[in-house]
C-alpha cells in the first residue's frame, strides 16, 4: 500500500496510508512519479495562504508528473500507459471566461488540485482527463514534474509577445525566472537581460541564453522593449518596471505580500507602459509548454536540487525556505 502527505491545518501533517480513487466517468487514475514543492505548498503548510485558497485537510501538490493507470467511462483507452502532467484548475467548462479559454478566472469560484482537492503528495491522483497533457513516450518524468511551473512562465511569455530582435529582460533568478530565460532565448531576442539577488545565478543564466546579467545594486538600463518579472515582491516589480522604455510591455507573474505598496500609476500612464499579469495558466499556456519541452527547447532538470521520499515532507518544505542559494527545486519522490 502506499501513501500520502494530508495536511491537517497549519503545522499539522501526517503520512497516512494511500488507496487510490477509482476513476468516475471523464477521469483518469495517474500513477505518481514525482511532485515539486514551490512556495505555495509552503503558505498552505504554514498557514498563511490567503482564506479561500486553501481547504484542510489537504493532501498537497499541483506540480506533478506519473502515468496513466486506469480511465473512466467515456475516455479513450489509450491514455492507459502514457506520460503525463495535468492542469491544476477545475474548472467549470461552461461560464463565458472557461469558453473564452481563460479557464484560471473560471467564474464559478476557484477550485485546484493541491489546494482545495486532493494533490498529487500520494502514490496516485484522480482528476478529469480534459486536464491532461500527453507527453511524449520517451519523456523525462522527473524533469516533467517542473511543467507547471514552466507552464505558468509560457502564460507570461506569450503575453509578453516578444518579437524576435527586441530587446527583452527577466526579473527574478528561482525557477520561474530560469523558465522565463528559456521561453524568451526561443523568441531570438536582440538581448536577454536577467536582474537578480543571486549572484551565483549568473552563470545558469547565461547557459540558458541570457547575454547579461547583473544584480540590482548595479547599474541597469531603461529601454528594453519587455520584462517578466517573477521574484514576487513589490520591489522586483518597481525595477522591472524601471528597465522599460516608454511604451514597453510588463508581465508580472509574482505574488507580494498582502499591503504590499507597488507601482506607481501615474509613471505607468506617463510611459504608457503595457501591464499583463499572470496567475496560474490556461490550457493554451500548457499545450505550449508541452510542445517546447517535447522539442528539446526547455531544460528543467538543471534547476532540481534536491529529490527526496514522500516522508521527508518536512525536510523539503523547510528547505524550500531555507533561502540556502544551493537550493533550488526540491521534489518529492512517492
Amino acid at each position: 500500500m502506499s501513501t500520502a502527505v494530508v495536511v491537517e491545518g497549519p503545522g499539522e501533517h501526517r503520512l497516512v496510508p494511500h488507496e487510490p480513487v477509482r476513476p468516475a466517468a471523464g477521469e483518469a487514475l495517474v500513477r505518481v512519479h514525482a511532485v515539486g514543492i514551490c512556495g505555495s505548498d509552503r503558505e498552505v503548510y504554514q498557514g498563511n495562504r490567503p482564506e479561500g485558497y486553501v481547504r484542510y485537510p489537504l493532501t498537497p501538490g499541483h506540480e506533478w508528473s506519473g502515468t496513466v493507470e486506469e480511465v473512466g467511462a467515456g475516455v479513450p483507452a489509450s491514455l492507459v500507459g502514457r506520460k503525463v502532467v495535468g492542469e491544476g484548475f477545475r474548472n467549470c467548462q461552461v461560464c463565458d471566461r472557461c469558453h473564452a479559454g481563460e479557464t484560471t478566472l473560471c467564474t464559478a469560484g476557484y477550485e485546484e488540485t493541491g489546494f482545495t482537492v486532493p494533490g498529487a503528495m500520494a502514490g496516485t491522483l484522480t482528476l478529469p482527463a480534459r486536464l491532461l497533457h500527453v507527453l511524449p513516450d520517451d519523456a523525462d518524468l522527473t524533469a516533467a514534474a517542473l511543467l507547471e511551473p514552466a507552464a505558468c512562465i509560457a502564460a507570461a511569455a506569450l503575453k509578453a509577445n516578444a518579437r524576435p530582435g527586441e530587446r527583452v529582460a527577466v526579473v527574478g533568478t528561482g525557477t520561474l525566472g530560469m523558465f522565463a530565460v528559456q521561453f524568451l532565448k526561443a523568441g531570438s531576442p536582440a538581448e536577454l537581460l536577467v536582474v537578480g539577488t543571486r549572484p551565483d545565478r549568473a552563470a545558469l543564466s547565461k547557459e540558458f541564453g541570457a547575454t547579461d546579467f547583473r544584480t540590482r545594486d548595479q547599474e541597469l538600463p531603461d529601454d528594453f522593449d519587455v520584462v517578466v518579472e517573477t521574484a514576487g515582491s513589490a520591489s522586483a516589480a518597481r525595477t522591472a518596471a524601471s528597465l522599460l522604455r516608454r511604451g514597453g510591455r510588463l508581465v508580472l507573474t509574482g505574488i507580494p505580500a498582502p499591503g504590499a505598496e507597488g507601482l506607481d500609476p501615474t509613471d505607468l500612464v506617463v510611459r504608457q507602459l503595457e501591464v499583463h499579469t499572470v496567475f496560474g495558466a490556461p490550457p493554451e499556456a500548457w499545450a505550449h509548454t508541452v510542445r517546447v519541452f517535447g522539442a528539446g527547447l526547455l531544460a528543467p532538470s538543471p534547476l532540481v536540487t534536491h529529490e527526496l521520499p514522500l516522508a521527508a515532507f518536512p525536510e523539503a518544505i523547510e528547505l524550500v525556505g531555507s533561502g540556502d542559494p544551493k537550493v533550488g527545486k526540491v521534489l518529492l519522490k512517492p
